[in-house]
Formats: C-alpha cells, structure tokens, sequence
C-alpha cells in the first residue's frame, strides 16, 4: 500500500508539471510498452511517427488526451523540428532489422538519431535517451552494428549528457525473434543453428526495457551514460531455441549451419520481403550478446536502475503458447 502511495504521489508530481516526453518511433514492439510505462506515470505523450493514422493502438494506453500521435519523417528535417518543439525529454526508439528499399542502416541508425538530437537541443529538451544495441561497433563486420555505434556517436556530438540504451535481443509478445522461430517450427522439421548455435545472448523483456527508459525519463540515470540491458539467463542460441521448442511443446531437429552455409542462406534468404536471416544478421551473430564486464562493474545495467529483470520461463508461455498444436486451449487432463 506505501509502495502504491509512492507511486501514485509520483504520478500526480509528473502530471501537475506537464512534463511534455517526445518519442521518435513509439509505435512499434519496444515503444508502445514504452508510451504504456510513460502513460502510467502520467507524463504527456508526443509520439512522431510517419503514419499517425496508424497509431490508433497508443490511445487506450494513456487517459484522454495524454498521447498525441504527431506526422515527422527523419528525411525531413523540419518535421523533426516541429515534432521535438516544446519537449521536455525526447527519446528516440527508431530503428530496423534489415535494410529496404530507401530504409537503410546508415540513414535509419547512423545519420537519423543526430538530426533528432540536434533538434531536442535546440528545442530545450533537457533529457535526450537514444536506444541502441549490445554489440554496437565502429569496427563490427556487421552493417547493422556499424550503424547503432555511428548513431550513438552521432547522438553524443550534439546531445553530450544524453542516456544510450543498449539491450541484448528483446523478448516480448510482438518480439521478432521467438515469434519468429516458433512459427517456423510449425511447418518445417528442422531449425536452422547459425555457426553451430553457440552464439550467447543474454535476452531481456521488453517491460523492463521500457521500465529503464521510463526511469532515464524519471532522472534516475545518469547523464552521458551507456546503459548495457540483459535479462537474468544467459543462453547459446541453441538453448534458445530448445526452450522455445519446450514451450510450444513442438520436436524439431536443430541443424548446425557452419558460417559458410549461413552466409549463402543469407543471400538468398535476405532476398525476400521480410527475410528470416540476412548476411549481415549472420555477421551479426558471430560475435556474443551480452552485458559486458564493463557495463556490470559501473553498475550501468537494469540493476544499477533498481530493475528486477524478468526471465524467459515466466514470460515465454504467455505468449508462445499459441504456437502449440492446440493452440492456446490446452485440452490435456489435469
């Protein structure tokens, strides 16, 4: 009870301020559990998006009139202006898996996240939070990597005491990846292990994703800092993929593809519209996702945020049980 009179205290602190949170990409997995943990502390919302017709689903998150949906493409630089104006805090969420069409890493993660930090200085805004990746580096092979590392940089340059988010692979009811392999598994026998499947990760739920930007948002982080984000498990990809086989209560053969195949696989496969693997994901997945020792000694991971994470095995059913022969409804006796 004094845990949720703190809370509620916080809240109608935040609400009589008007603290204005502007968020660049909080439509899609990570930020709409973003708008819902804002919502709940009772900021005001701005979310720039390019379809703002399309962002219906954010209202019912917040109370009337808490979350404005705003029109703002990265390409032109005014809607950015216009979306950041005003802001108290600006967070940028915008990101992509794979490359498409004019939707390129370099313009997406490398050049977009310094025009809108440009834009919340010149605004006023006095918290900027950039959501990166664990394994962002200049000196990657991988393009996606490269990019998350000049965005962050980018970010820096004109934001100096900006908040860097980076999580190991997000898990969560809309994620990309367990959603992914779980529907795979229900036509093909056999799953597909890149390298081997000894690629470690450390996966992290995306409520406490949202948790740790809501607390940056809060002033709980510290300014200029890099936040490394890893869930409690730390797992090769081949132990993902047989806790998810568990879960969807599904036997299938997991193949080992040594890198030379994985990356023929990726050429073909990253033809397609929304490809399951691409060369640079496999470039990607050479090289371990975890928090590092770094990260850990300076305290700047969910911990060093008062942040409990979530494991797998609570959240995983709740969500991948679809995926079951029978579905949701499970029909066995008790």
């Amino acid at each position: 009870m004094l845990r949720e009179k703190g809370v509620l205290s916080k809240m109608s602190t935040q609400v009589s301020s008007g603290k204005l949170v502007t968020i660049f990409g909080g439509s899609g997995f990570i930020g709409r559990n973003v708008v819902r943990a804002l919502a709940k502390r009772g900021y005001r919302i701005r979310v720039a998006v390019r379809r703002p017709d399309l962002a219906g689903h954010l209202q019912p998150l917040g109370a009337v009139g808490q979350i404005q949906a705003i029109q703002a493409n990265i390409r032109v630089p005014y809607s950015i202006e216009a979306a950041a104006a005003g802001s108290d805090v600006v967070i940028n969420l915008v990101g992509i898996l794979h490359e498409s069409g004019r939707q390129s890493f370099d313009v997406v993660q490398g050049q977009a996240p310094g025009i809108i930090a440009k834009a919340a200085k010149a605004a006023g805004a006095t918290t900027f939070v950039q959501m990166s990746a664990i394994g962002a580096d200049t000196d990657s092979a991988s393009d996606y990597a490269r990019s998350k590392a000049a965005g962050e940089a980018a970010v820096k340059a004109a934001f100096p005491e900006a908040i860097i988010i980076r999580p190991s692979v997000v898990f969560g009811p809309e994620d990309e990846f367990f959603n992914r392999f779980a529907s795979l598994a229900r036509f093909s026998p056999v799953l597909p292990l890149i390298g081997g499947g000894q690629t470690k990760f450390q996966p992290v739920y995306v409520g406490d994703v949202a948790e740790a930007v809501a607390r940056a948002v809060d002033g709980d982080a510290k300014p200029g800092a890099t936040y490394e984000l890893g869930g409690p498990d730390v797992a090769s990809f081949e132990t993902l993929m047989q806790k998810m086989l568990e879960v969807i209560e599904r036997r299938r053969f997991l193949a080992p593809v040594p890198w030379t195949v994985a990356r023929i696989m990726g050429t073909a496969l990253g033809l397609l519209p929304n490809p399951l693997l691409t060369v640079d994901q496999v470039k990607l997945l050479e090289s371990d996702n975890v928090v590092s020792a770094e990260a850990e000694r300076g305290n700047r991971t969910l911990s060093g945020l008062g942040i409990t994470p979530h494991g797998m095995a609570a959240i995983l059913p709740s969500y991948l049980k679809r995926f079951r022969r029978t579905g949701e409804y499970d029909i066995r006796p008790a």
